[in-house]
């Protein structure tokens, strides 16, 4: 009897030691499943992540590229002593000019440029009148200190400067005259006194016979130029900017 019931202790032993041996491999299979499920997810994941990154970024061709290109007396003069900022507001940083070509730059997204003599005038108002007339007797044409080095990029052109006495600043000429324009917009912005745009407009023409100068024309009085960004953001709009 007892013999018997040893044999059934082992047989039952053996049978239970079986099915544990088929289970476990199940187990560790489903682990196993489990464990490349996530490492496939994650190689997925780290494909999409390297793709997305070696995407260039899409560039919209049809947007112009922008100079804004000025004249300030702000930035061409030397400045002695204290300067009356009521007397002579234009030469006081920001200028005039200066100023609304900062504001043309933040609402076209273009290239500021500041055109600079080697030579700066005087911060006095009738010193660099005396120079300025002669120049312009003389169709003097200042020497610049930097240029453009990639107009060609630029399709579009913003020209600001102030009337220098019934006429464009004689150094504009000569920034004008360094380039050619064919095939450029151009749109002119202008400070001035009680002489309004006066030659100015002519000036330019004759130093770039062959850039297409817009007719519609920014303008303002000179004491009213640091209070004209709400003028200027309405003709940049008008303009489709």
């Amino acid at each position: 009897m007892k013999k018997a019931i040893r044999l059934l202790l082992a047989i039952t032993f053996t049978v239970s030691l079986a099915a544990c041996n088929v289970e476990q491999p199940e187990e560790s299979s489903n682990l196993q499943n489990s464990e490349t499920s996530v490492a496939e997810e994650s190689s997925s994941s780290a494909e999409n992540v390297s793709q997305e990154e070696s995407v260039p970024a899409q560039q919209d061709g049809g947007e112009s590229n922008i100079l804004v290109a000025y004249f300030s007396w702000a930035d061409n003069a030397v400045i002695d002593g204290e300067v009356d900022a009521v007397a002579s507001p234009s030469v006081t940083s920001p200028g005039n000019v200066q100023q609304l070509a900062g504001w043309v730059q933040e609402e076209t997204g273009g290239d500021l440029f500041s055109i600079q003599v080697t030579e700066p005038y005087s911060s006095d108002w009738d010193e660099c009148l005396e120079r300025a007339n002669q120049e312009r007797a003389e169709d003097a044409r200042p020497e610049l200190m930097t240029s453009v080095e990639n107009m060609d990029a630029y399709d579009t052109i913003f020209l600001g400067y102030p009337n220098w006495w019934y006429g464009a600043p004689m150094a504009v000429l000569s920034f004008l005259e360094d380039y050619d324009f064919s095939d450029k917009q151009v749109y002119l912005f202008c400070s001035h006194g009680t002489g309004g745009l006066a030659n100015s407009v002519e000036d330019i023409r004759s130093s770039m016979p062959d850039g297409d100068i817009s007719e519609n024309i920014f303008d303002v009085y000179e004491e009213d130029a640091a209070s004209s960004q709400n003028d200027i953001q309405n003709w940049l709009n008008e303009l489709g900017y």
